[in-house]
């Protein structure tokens, strides 16, 4: 493991949003470092198969998870509400969220078929379904993906047909979409049979493809073609969101997108050389950062409320303030943790209620310590955008307040708990701070919040500043990138307090500023 991440521990922290903003969270690549050909495929395998929460199949309401709902985030377009189709040029635009779209299909990239149609992870999988004009749906098949000399048909963006010296049976047609899209097709193909490299394949077009086993599992003219194609046609815009939404739905990311060369590292002309998740040419702007300063195991636990609904937990010495409103929607509950609600009555009889309130917890004494940071888990529902009415706050002794920036935040359709990732309280280390849950609701939008693990900790030891990787003298004339711990590129590091990553090519250095 290279020494960045030897003297960083990265955080991974999913900050998405309907329209996400471009980063990467190196840590999330940690495993692959260093890896390349098969052993480099099964670690990919691992981590996009872990800790994944697939949508529910098909159509639904505007509060169900389904696969149309999920669209209405990846594949609309947010200037006209139109959908994004891949496979044609005609003009849909989507109706009530969640429900399907009149004239449009949830085609599936890789073929249900060649796995035997199961309902799977495959077959819920957002990175290899898309929203596809039903004609062209029907054409499509189940027929591979390739080059298309002898068109069989064609609505002009995909065409359906035979390579060139093949005849013009069934049995031997490809589908090509059009220019603008092959990388992105090429992406999702490297994804899929990375991901379910371990299926039996099945049926009479699979095995035009795909091979039994680990690796390759695509045979070598796909990922000779599909290489070329990726190559040609970048990352764009649209894919980079694309997978920081599908990511912020189901918790894993296409790597093959956010890494344009790891194909290369994988099937290609770097099949020998070692992957290198900091150096590597990355699709997008931004870079994850680290929490720790110095040594992990040597950090302290400042405060915990740890909640371990096994055993019941405590309410942690926390305290609740109403700012305004009808009622204090926070309350303690021994089997959920702090909650707070805004709604009352009976599933038939719902009554929404202004609630302006804050749950504070004991103070926090940052003393002494030289790096702090915050972790929680959190549970929201009943609301669409959990961070337009919930927010994490730092207070000091004069009362003055500020809002943290939290990396991750549910879905808000769901009792799904997710891990808000780290908060770097750093900044106000030697000082005596208290944290707040500021919840507020409406009468016409009541959400529930649901805080549990709430843990502080923090290190008193050296603080660990140091340069990383400071051997690569060539970078010390390179351009200056400023980023901070949980991902942000900033312009400047005027005014800026706390970690600090500084990256000069391919040297990377961390500071702390208060």
């Amino acid at each position: 493991m290279n020494r960045f991440f030897r003297s960083i521990c990265l955080a991974a922290a999913a900050g998405a949003f309907f329209q996400a903003s471009a980063q990467i969270q190196l840590d999330y690549y940690r495993s692959l470092d260093g890896l390349s050909g098969a052993q480099l495929k099964n670690a990919i395998h691992t981590l996009v198969c872990t800790d994944v929460n697939m949508l529910k199949y098909g159509s639904g309401s505007a509060t169900a998870t389904s696969t149309w709902w999920g669209f209405y985030v990846t594949d609309r377009d947010v200037t006209n509400n139109q959908v994004i189709d891949r496979y044609s040029a005609e003009v849909f635009t989507f109706g009530t969220r969640g429900q399907s779209v009149s004239g449009m299909n949830i085609e599936h990239s890789f073929p249900k078929s060649w796995w035997g149609g199961e309902q799977n992870n495959a077959y819920k999988d957002l990175y290899n379904l898309m929203p596809s004009q039903t004609t062209i749906n029907n054409w499509k098949g189940n027929y591979p993906m390739g080059q298309v000399d002898d068109v069989w048909r064609t609505n002009n963006v995909t065409e359906i047909g035979t390579a060139a010296g093949e005849s013009t049976a069934a049995a031997n047609r490809l589908w090509e979409p059009a220019d603008k899209w092959k990388g992105d097709f090429a992406r999702d193909y490297f994804y899929m049979a990375t991901a379910y490299q371990d299926f039996t394949w099945t049926g009479d077009q699979a095995p035009r493809i795909l091979s039994k086993g680990d690796y390759p599992t695509l045979k070598k003219w796909a990922t000779d073609l599909y290489r070329k194609w990726a190559k040609a046609d970048k990352v764009s815009e649209i894919e980079s969101t694309r997978n920081n939404n599908v990511q912020w739905m189901q918790g894993n990311r296409n790597p093959y997108v956010d890494y344009p060369n790891l194909a290369e590292y994988v099937w290609g002309d770097s099949i020998n050389k070692p992957f290198n998740p900091l150096t590597s040419v990355k699709s997008q702007t931004f870079v994850g950062g680290g929490t720790f300063l110095g040594n992990p195991a040597e950090a302290e636990v400042i405060y915990s409320n740890a909640f371990i609904a096994a055993n019941g937990g405590t309410e942690g010495g926390c305290t609740s303030t109403k700012h305004s409103g009808s009622r204090n929607p926070w309350s303690y509950d021994p089997q959920y943790g702090w909650k707070a609600v805004g709604a009352t009555g009976p599933s038939d009889a719902i009554v929404n209620h202004e609630c302006n309130a804050t749950l504070n917890t004991p103070v926090l004494d940052l003393t002494g310590y030289k790096a702090a940071w915050v972790k929680f888990s959190h549970v929201a529902k009943w609301i669409e955008d959990p961070s337009s009415a919930m927010s994490v706050e730092i207070a000091l002794p004069d009362n003055t307040t500020e809002e943290l920036f939290v990396p991750r935040w549910p879905l808000g359709i769901n009792w799904d708990k997710v891990p808000a990732g780290i908060i770097d309280l750093t900044p106000w280390c030697g000082k005596k701070v208290r944290l707040g849950f500021h919840y507020t609701s409406t009468t016409s939008v009541a959400g529930t919040w649901q805080i549990s693990g709430l843990t502080v900790s923090g290190y008193k030891g050296d603080s660990g500043i140091l340069t990383v990787d400071a051997d690569s003298a060539a970078d010390i004339d390179a351009p200056a990138e400023y980023y901070t711990i949980d991902g942000r590129r900033l312009a400047s590091p005027e005014g800026y307090r706390g970690i600090l990553i500084i990256r000069r090519g391919t040297t990377v250095t961390k500071t702390l500023l208060r």
